[in-house]
């Protein structure tokens, strides 16, 4: 029930949720610590489940918030990755996931978590989401806390930059027929892609399975994995 209320709420007050940017910081960190029942489903203790490989997480050249390119695989080297796509026009269901990544990230540290975890948000929309506009972006969600896990928001140099990554990771956009929709001129489902420190996609997220809980779960389970 609570995450149905967010989603409407960021559907129908798009204003509202630019201004809950903000409160990620660190009023989101708490409510996820709630009772299991508030996010539909109980979850399996870390460890108790395998997470197999699904396949291997493409590689491409990004931007960062200063314009300076980057690689994934670079940024994937030596962490458990959460790779989110977003585009920071979205009214509904990208302020959500930005949201949702910033518990995730708040968890982090209490889980001891914060030297293994690497979060990316990357925009599927370049044309509007320069690194300028990313860096922006990402000061509604992200604090300044060097303790914790880094979160990196990328773009692409352009459309034509953007459209192979998204095909190799199967995320479909499309473009409204109203531009001047309020929850944002491009339709896209939401896919967050849980990646191994050797580059292996190990759990895809959608809107209705972003708990932070189940994501420190999955991670935790991984690290189990690793240290056998």
């Amino acid at each position: 029930m609570k995450r149905l209320l967010l989603l409407l709420a960021c559907i129908l007050l798009p204003d509202a949720a630019a201004q809950g940017h903000e409160q990620a910081k660190g009023e989101h960190a708490a409510q996820v610590t709630g009772p299991a029942d508030d996010w539909v489903y109980p979850l399996a203790e870390p460890g108790t489940y395998a997470l197999p490989e699904i396949g291997k997480a493409a590689d491409f050249m990004l931007l960062d918030e200063d314009g300076t390119a980057i690689s994934l695989s670079r940024l994937f080297s030596g962490r458990i990755t959460l790779l989110a796509f977003v585009y920071t026009r979205c009214g509904d269901v990208c302020p959500m996931a930005s949201a949702y990544m910033a518990q995730v990230r708040q968890l982090s540290g209490p889980a001891g978590l914060s030297d293994l975890l690497g979060m990316i948000s990357l925009s599927f929309d370049p044309q509007h989401d320069t690194p300028a506009r990313m860096r922006e972006y990402a000061q509604g969600f992200r604090s300044d806390d060097p303790s914790l896990p880094p979160w990196r928001f990328l773009t692409a140099r352009d459309a034509t930059a953007i459209k192979p990554v998204l095909a190799a990771y199967g995320q479909p956009v499309s473009r409204k027929r109203d531009a001047s929709s309020p929850s944002g001129p491009l339709s896209h489902l939401l896919r967050v892609f849980l990646i191994d420190a050797g580059g292996s996609i190990r759990n895809i997220y959608s809107a209705d399975f972003l708990d932070p809980r189940l994501v420190i779960n999955d991670v935790l389970t991984l690290r189990g994995q690793a240290q056998k």
